[in-house]
């Protein structure tokens, strides 16, 4: 299993860690999604290390911009 956390920029209500979550949830190994809106982190549990890129894309999806990723 991998985790990864991911600041997430313009997240703001209750309504934006829904849209966040239903979208990474939905990348393929994705086994469980965490928001905290307060701080603005992401953290996604998986069975195996996911590219940065897809996690990236997924957040851009649903309307906000994962800062510095790596």
């Amino acid at each position: 299993m991998a985790t990864a956390t991911y600041t997430v920029k313009g997240m703001t209500c209750g309504h934006c860690v829904s849209s966040v979550k239903e979208e990474v949830g939905e990348v393929a190994g994705v086994t469980s999604v965490e928001v905290d809106l307060a701080g603005g982190l992401l953290t996604v549990e998986s069975d195996s290390p996911l590219d940065t890129a897809t996690i990236v894309a997924a957040v851009e999806e649903a309307g906000y911009e994962v800062a510095n990723p790596a």
